[in-house]
């Protein structure tokens, strides 16, 4: 009788341990390139020190910025996709789905925020949108920066419990919510004389598109 020999099918992980090494190596060299930004920076939910030092928009282009907002799309790519795997709807390890996330989250990301100033220009809210950007994607990317030590975690152990993902999901929104309460007691005076244009700007571009990402993502897995 010959025995059959069936080959063995690895999982890939190199590509997740290379693209976790750059990463935090890029978390490292923000920390010691801005150490005192960095330090209030960790520190933004017990103090909104840091959202009252840097609050001018001529923060949100620079490196410090645009060095944790790839952090924060690759940390929220890889927690979507571990999602996924731990739900059974993926596989952790497949590279491809991550990309197409991670480009998603970018697109999906950037496309907001420049509709977002095409609206602000158009209701004269200009200075208001910058401002009230940079402080969602403060938190936002602290949120990213936070959750990105659970995803090499996660990523390394098998059978995780689904309570896992939705605890790191609820802390997350309740971070979120603390965010817009932030922005709104920072910015109250300019809300208050644009308080039709902030509702309406509230509904159209920081509830619809979110709504309507929910709606496709629910209804594609039905």
């Amino acid at each position: 009788m010959i025995e059959q020999l069936h080959p063995r099918i690895l999982e890939n992980k190199d590509w997740a341990t290379l693209l976790f090494v750059l990463t935090f190596a890029v978390v490292a060299m923000t920390k010691s390139a801005y150490e005192t930004r960095f330090s209030e920076f960790s520190k933004l939910i017990f103090s909104d020190k840091y959202a009252k030092i840097y609050r001018d928009n001529s923060h949100m282009k620079n490196s410090f910025t645009v060095g944790l907002f790839f952090v924060q799309v690759v940390s929220f790519a890889f927690f979507i996709l571990l999602t996924m795997n731990i739900f059974g709807y993926a596989s952790k390890t497949d590279w491809l789905l991550f990309i197409r996330i991670a480009t998603f989250l970018l697109y999906f990301i950037l496309g907001k925020y420049l509709i977002e100033k095409i609206v602000a220009a158009s209701f004269n809210i200009d200075e208001f949108v910058e401002l009230f950007n940079l402080q969602k994607v403060t938190y936002r990317t602290y949120i990213g920066v936070l959750i990105l030590p659970i995803n090499a975690v996660l990523f390394y152990y098998n059978n995780i419990p689904q309570i896992i993902p939705l605890a790191i999901i609820g802390i997350s929104l309740c971070i979120s919510v603390y965010s817009y309460f932030i922005s709104i007691k920072t910015y109250q005076n300019v809300i208050i004389g644009k308080l039709f244009y902030f509702i309406l700007y509230l509904c159209a571009l920081e509830i619809a598109p979110y709504y309507f990402l929910y709606y496709w993502i629910t209804k594609g897995s039905a």
